[in-house]
C-alpha cells in the first residue's frame, strides 16, 4: 500500500507540471474546419492544447497533403437513464437520491449468497412506454445476460443486462439542433439501435491521501434504460441537442426524472474522425458525461485531440477516456481492447421476458410479464411529447421554432395555450413575455412553472396591459416580483402605487433627451461622424433617467430626429 501511495503522489506531482508545459507550448493555435451546420469553413481557435499551426498542411497516409478542414467526425451515444421507480430493478430496496450511504441496499444488491432477482414490473412498463414513444420495435421475447467484470461497486462481479436480446430495437428521434455559437436552429433526426434494461452500479469514493476507497451501494441495482444510438452525430453541439430533447421526452413520459446533476442520466460518447472517402476511424469512448455542457465540451475536445494525433503521425488507440471539466481535456482511463471480453452469459435466475401487447391472457404459472396495450402506448398517445408541442406552437399559433423550443423545454406550453385560448392574449406578446421576463422571474424565485405564485388571470391582465403599450418590459418584471409577495393585489393597483405607467408626455421625454445630449458632447460628435451605434448609448441613458417608463423605440426615434436636423 505504501508503494502504491508513493506512486500516486509522484503522478499527482508530475501531471500538473506536464500540463503546464503542454499549455505553454501549444496555446493560441487554430483549426480550420467545415461547419456541419452551415456547410461553410470557419477558423476556430482552440486556445488550450492545439499543436498544429493555423492552416498547416501536413502529410497524412504517407502521401497527399490535406488541410485540417477535411476531417470528418462521427459520434454515437449510449445514454444510461435511471428509471423513475420507487424500488430497484430486481429488489425491493428504495431508490431515493441523497440518502445516507448504504441505507437503501437489499441482500440481493449486496450479492449475498442465495439471494435471487425478482423483476420489477413497473420498470419494464416504463421501458416499454419509452420504446413506443421513440418508435422502437418491441421484442416480444427479450432475455437477460450477465456481463462479467470485477469492480468494488459491483459486488456480484457481474451486471444483469440485455446486451444480446434487448427489450426493443430500431426507432428514431427528431430533435432540434441548436448551435452554441449562433441563434439558428434546425430539425434533425437520429436513429436508435436498441433499448435494454440493466442494473446500475454503486458508487466508489476514493481517498487518495489515506489510500482507501469507500463504497456506497445505494445506487447498485437501480433500474436503467440504456438507449444506444447509431453514429449519426457530427459535433458536440449535435450530440448535446439530441440529449436535451431525449431528456425532455423521458421527463414528459414520467419514465426518468432527467436530473443529470444527480446521475439520473449519464452519457457515454463514442468518437472517431476520418478523412473523406476513408473508412471510419478507430473510436474512443468518453465515459460518464453528466451534463449537456460537458457532452458538448468533451466531444469537441476529443475530436480536436484525435485530429492532432493523426496529423502528427500518431495512431488512435481504442480506449476508454474520462473528461476533466477543469481543464477541458479527455484523459485515458484504460485500454478498451483489453476489456472487450465481458463473457456475456445467459442469466440463469431470470427466465425470458415475454411482453404481451395484444391483450392476450397469460397462462397460469407463466414466467412472462403481462403489459396491456394501453400501458405500453400511453407514452405515445396520451402524453403530448415535446416535438408534438413544438409543431402545435408553430402551425396553430405561428410561433417560430427558435421560440417554441424555449417554451417547450421550460414547460410553458400549457400556460401559453391557456393564456392565448382562454384569455385572448396576443400570441407574439405572450411568447415573448413567457420566454424572457416570466422565465427570469421564475429563476429569481427558484420556482417551477406549476408552482409559481402568479395566477394565470394576473399574468393575462399583465400581458394585456403590456400589449397596449402602457408599461415597459422592465416595469412588467417589477410587477411580477410584487405579485409574488402581494398576490391579492391587481396588476393595475401595483402599477398605480409604484408609478410604473408608461410616460406618454413627449415634453418630459424630450427634456431627458436634452439632458443626455448636453452631458455627452463627444458621443454627439461621434454620431455625426457616422457612428450610428451611439443612438443605443443615448437611448440607454434616457431610459435610465425615465426609470424605464418609456418606449425605447420611441426614445430612439426622437433622438434621431433631433440629431439629424
Amino acid at each position: 500500500m505504501a508503494v502504491s501511495t508513493t506512486k500516486i503522489a509522484i503522478l499527482n506531482l508530475a501531471l500538473p507540471m506536464r500540463l503546464k508545459h503542454i499549455q505553454s507550448s501549444l496555446r493560441n493555435s487554430k483549426f480550420i474546419y467545415a461547419c456541419s451546420f452551415c456547410g461553410s469553413s470557419h477558423q476556430r481557435s482552440f486556445t488550450k492544447y492545439s499543436s498544429v499551426k493555423s492552416n498547416q498542411r501536413v502529410n497524412t497516409d504517407g502521401g497527399e497533403k490535406l488541410s485540417r478542414k477535411e476531417w470528418k467526425s462521427v459520434i454515437g451515444l449510449e445514454i444510461h437513464a435511471q428509471i423513475k421507480s420507487a424500488s430497484k430493478l430486481f429488489s425491493g430496496a428504495g431508490t431515493q437520491f441523497g440518502m445516507s450511504p448504504n441505507t437503501q441496499v437489499s441482500l440481493f444488491d449486496a450479492a449475498f449468497p442465495g439471494t435471487l432477482p425478482v423483476l420489477n414490473q413497473k420498470c419494464v412498463q416504463a421501458a416499454v412506454r419509452t420504446a413506443k414513444a421513440l418508435g422502437c420495435h418491441i421484442n416480444r421475447v427479450s432475455k437477460f445476460d450477465r456481463k462479467h467484470y470485477f469492480y468494488a461497486d459491483m459486488p456480484a462481479g457481474y451486471q444483469i443486462t440485455q446486451q444480446r436480446h434487448p427489450l426493443a430495437v430500431g426507432g428514431s428521434l427528431t430533435y432540434v439542433f441548436q448551435c452554441s455559437s449562433t441563434s439558428r436552429v434546425e430539425r434533425r433526426s437520429a436513429r436508435l439501435i436498441q433499448i435494454q434494461l440493466e442494473q446500475d452500479s454503486g458508487k466508489s469514493l476514493h481517498d487518495l491521501e489515506n489510500g482507501i476507497s469507500l463504497i456506497d451501494l445505494n445506487r447498485a441495482g437501480v433500474g436503467l434504460m440504456e438507449i444506444v444510438t447509431a453514429p449519426d452525430f457530427t459535433s458536440g453541439d449535435d450530440a448535446a441537442s439530441f440529449v436535451k430533447d431525449l431528456r425532455d421526452i423521458l421527463v414528459a413520459l414520467g419514465t426518468c426524472d432527467g436530473r443529470m446533476a444527480e446521475g439520473s442520466m449519464r452519457v457515454d460518447a463514442n468518437v472517431s474522425v476520418h478523412l473523406p472517402g476513408d473508412p471510419l476511424g478507430i473510436r474512443t469512448e468518453v465515459k460518464n458525461l453528466n451534463s449537456t455542457k460537458n457532452i458538448r465540451l468533451a466531444i469537441d475536445s476529443e475530436i480536436q485531440r484525435q485530429i492532432e494525433v493523426l496529423e502528427n503521425g500518431g495512431v488512435i488507440e481504442n480506449e476508454t477516456r474520462s473528461f476533466h471539466a477543469e481543464d477541458g481535456q479527455t484523459v485515458a482511463m484504460r485500454d478498451k481492447e483489453k476489456l472487450l471480453d465481458y463473457r456475456f452469459l445467459p442469466e440463469p435466475n431470470l427466465p425470458p421476458l415475454v411482453i404481451h401487447l395484444d391483450g392476450s391472457t397469460v397462462s397460469s404459472g407463466s414466467s412472462s410479464l403481462y403489459v396491456t396495450l394501453e400501458e405500453a402506448e400511453c407514452g405515445k398517445d396520451k402524453v403530448l411529447l415535446p416535438e408534438q408541442q413544438r409543431i402545435i406552437l408553430e402551425t396553430k399559433y405561428g410561433v417560430p421554432l427558435i421560440h417554441s423550443v424555449v417554451l417547450v423545454r421550460h414547460g410553458l406550453f400549457d400556460l401559453f395555450e391557456v393564456l392565448v385560448t382562454h384569455h385572448n392574449c396576443d400570441t407574439r406578446a405572450t411568447a415573448a413575455i413567457l420566454k424572457t421576463s416570466f422565465m427570469s422571474f421564475l429563476d429569481d424565485q427558484k420556482e417551477e412553472v406549476t408552482r409559481n405564485p402568479v395566477t394565470t388571470e394576473q399574468l393575462a391582465e399583465l400581458i394585456h396591459i403590456f400589449q397596449r403599450g402602457e408599461i415597459s418590459s422592465s416595469s412588467l418584471s417589477i410587477v411580477l416580483c410584487e405579485l409574488s409577495t402581494n398576490s391579492h393585489h391587481s396588476c393595475q393597483s401595483i402599477i398605480e402605487e409604484r408609478g410604473l405607467w408608461m410616460e406618454s408626455n413627449n415634453d418630459i421625454i424630450l427634456a431627458a433627451i436634452e439632458e443626455v445630449l448636453a452631458k455627452n458632447p463627444q458621443n454627439v460628435k461621434s454620431y455625426k461622424k457616422g457612428k450610428v451605434n451611439q443612438l443605443k448609448v443615448f437611448t440607454t441613458k434616457v431610459m435610465k433617467i425615465l426609470e424605464g417608463k418609456a418606449s425605447a423605440s420611441h426614445i430612439q426615434s426622437l433622438i434621431k430626429d433631433k440629431l439629424d436636423k
